[in-house]
Order: structure tokens, then C-alpha cells, then sequence
């Protein structure tokens, strides 16, 4: 690695982390104005504030808008550098244009598999800490005051596999328990077993679930084998994380989570599959964003022009709002329709790349 690279991804990770750090606290502010009700309402200290809330916030914000971070740093870098002339004398000595997009091809693949990883495991595990809070102590449909006082009925039935159906009566997402459970299996059209109890909780010291006051009948033609027990732990194909239907659901699953998910739910039968299949493909989709958004900027930010700055930065924020236009409409067309989650995942990318191509070939060499 050169000196110029050196130079260039200084400049860049310096202006990207300075970003990133300057919006972290521009957003808690904002945010902490906008929830100091809902801080004082939970009685949680000040501590308990920062860790079972800013912990799981912070990073969902900024991975939220990583991909823009990236572009504005880029953007802003570049353009001072071509507003001193830099990139003229770095052409001008005898580098090609290929060889000064090096450094930036470098940082941009370097961000682009750093959010990649934090898509697979850290964005999904602190969703769940920001996600909880919004659930307990913000969210008006599901509050705690709401489960503890009106406790209504969130009744579930599904498909654990092709011969088995099983469903919960009044299951609380929160606390991971129900009321009664029942589970039937089949050989065809003739029933072989009966699970029935009065209750059904998570053991998450175990990984298993518990039943209370447990009746299980074997069926064999005209036989029957009937088993009771006040307490048995069971090894069933599904987890919490499965019978969590709101909408912080699809962000709180880490990739194998959430790839375990979908198969699940495809093998249910779901209408809702398609949410699921897109944060999947998007994750992945995202940190490729990265990448390309790094090298429309520096085609953009490394042309000198009059206005400087601000013509770049105008230009970028055009793109980048193109971009999220695009995202949007791909991904109703999925949810909402027959769209190919993948290719909805993946289109603003294929358009976007188009754009770059169309860049480099008129970016002055």
C-alpha cells in the first residue's frame, strides 16, 4: 500500500467515524427530548436508560444510515480534495484514474464487510434491547401497562412440520407463556397423537418448553396409550423468536435465526413470507450499497467544478434519494404483491450499478 492510498483512506475512515460519531449524539439528544415522558413514565434509572435502551438504539440508528454515512463522508473528502486541486496533481503526476480509485475500491470493501457482519449478528441482538423498550414502555398497542392490565388474548395456530399442527390460547410475546396448548399429529388423515396441557412457558435455562398438567394420548386404530404428567419439558421445532408476530420481529433475528424463520414459515403457509425473505436478502444487499455508494462519490466529489462543495453534496443527496425511492417501491411490490423478494432486494443495486458504470466512462480521465 502506497502513500497515496494511505493519504486517501486516512482522509476517508476519519470523515466517516467523525460522522458517525457527530449524528450518534445529534440523534440521543433528539431522541431523549422526544421520550423523556416515556423515560420518567418506565422509573428506570439513568443507567438502566443507557443500557436497556441507548445500547440497542445506537447501533440500529447507525446502521440504519451507514450506507449514507459512507456516501456524505465520501463526498465531502473527495470534494475538498478536488476543490485544492489535489486530484488533478495526483492525475497530473502520472497516476491513472483506476490507480486513485484504488484506495477508495479498498476502504469502501473494508465498510461494506463491516456492515455486513453487523448485519448478521450485532444490528439483530440490539434490535432486540431498542425493540424491547419501544414494546414495554413506548408502544401503545403493546406497553407493559397494557399486557400487565388488559391482557388480551393473542391466540396461535400453526404447522410445526407436514403432520403436525399445534396451537397456544392467550400467549404473552413478553413473558414467553401461555394458557392452553394443544398438539396434534397425523399419519394421513387419521390421528396418532394428542398433546393437551393447561400452560406452556419457555425455559431459557433449559432451551426447552415446559408444560403444566400435561395429557398425552398415543392412538393406534382402535387402541389408546394415555400419559399424564404435571410438569414435562419438550423438545418442540419451535422457539420464542417463531411466535413473535409485531413489527420489531423480522429486525430481532439474528441471519440463522431468520433463515430458520423462513423455512418455517414457508412451511406454514404464511402471507407474510415475503417481509421476512426481503430483511434476508437486504442484509446482504446493504453492505453491497456500501460499495457502490463509495464509488459514485468519488466519480461525483473528484471532478472540480464551480460551486464546489455544494454542488456535490446537491448531487449526492439527488442519488441518494433517488436510491431510497427505488428501495421503497421494490420492497411494497414484494410485501405486497408477487415480486421476487430477491430481485426487490437486489434491484436498486442492479439500477445503481448502471449509474456507476454510466459515471466512470464520462468521469474526465
Amino acid at each position: 500500500m502506497k502513500k497515496l492510498d494511505l493519504y486517501i483512506l486516512k482522509k476517508f475512515f476519519f470523515t466517516f467515524f467523525f460522522s458517525v460519531f457527530l449524528f450518534a449524539i445529534i440523534a440521543i439528544v433528539i431522541d431523549a427530548s422526544e421520550k423523556a415522558d416515556d423515560f420518567v413514565q418506565s422509573k428506570l434509572s439513568f443507567q438502566q436508560i443507557i443500557t436497556e435502551y441507548y445500547f440497542g438504539f445506537i447501533p440500529h440508528i447507525i446502521a440504519l444510515l451507514f450506507p449514507l454515512f459512507v456516501f456524505i463522508a465520501v463526498i465531502f473528502f473527495t470534494s475538498k480534495m478536488a476543490s485544492k486541486s489535489e486530484i488533478i496533481a495526483i492525475l497530473a503526476s502520472g497516476i491513472n484514474y483506476n490507480r486513485w480509485l484504488r484506495p477508495y475500491i479498498i476502504g469502501g470493501a473494508i465498510l461494506s464487510l463491516i456492515l455486513w457482519i453487523a448485519n448478521q449478528q450485532i444490528i439483530p441482538k440490539a434490535n432486540v434491547i431498542h425493540s424491547n423498550f419501544l414494546t414495554k414502555y413506548v408502544d401503545r398497542n403493546s406497553s407493559y401497562e397494557a399486557l400487565m392490565n388488559s391482557r388480551k388474548r393473542n391466540d396461535l395456530y400453526f404447522k410445526l412440520d407436514s403432520f403436525s399442527y399445534a396451537g397456544i390460547i392467550s400467549y404473552d410475546t413478553l413473558y414467553k407463556q401461555g394458557g392452553r396448548f394443544f398438539l396434534d399429529k397425523f399419519n394421513d388423515t387419521k390421528i396418532i397423537q394428542n398433546i393437551r396441557s393447561e400452560g406452556i412457558k419457555w425455559d431459557a435455562n433449559k432451551n426447552k418448553w415446559i408444560l403444566t398438567t400435561v395429557f398425552i394420548r398415543n392412538i393406534n386404530g382402535l387402541k389408546e396409550q394415555v400419559e399424564r404428567y404435571d410438569e414435562k419439558e419438550m423438545n418442540f421445532n419451535f422457539k420464542p423468536n417463531d411466535l413473535q408476530k409485531d413489527n420489531y420481529t423480522t429486525g430481532k433475528l439474528t441471519t440463522p435465526e431468520l433463515k430458520r424463520y423462513i423455512k418455517l414459515e414457508e412451511m406454514r403457509g404464511s402471507e407474510t413470507i415475503n417481509d421476512f425473505k426481503i430483511e434476508r436478502y437486504k442484509r446482504d444487499a446493504g453492505a453491497f450499497t456500501v460499495f457502490m455508494l463509495t464509488i459514485i462519490g468519488a466519480i461525483i466529489a473528484g471532478r472540480k467544478v464551480r460551486g464546489g462543495s455544494g454542488i456535490h453534496l446537491a448531487v449526492g443527496i439527488a442519488i441518494a434519494a433517488l436510491y431510497i425511492v427505488t428501495d421503497k417501491f421494490s420492497t411494497i411490490f414484494s410485501t405486497k404483491g408477487n415480486f421476487s423478494p430477491l430481485i426487490a432486494a437486489w434491484l436498486p443495486n442492479i439500477f445503481f450499478c448502471l449509474v456507476v458504470i454510466y459515471l466512470y466512462k464520462k468521469a474526465p480521465k
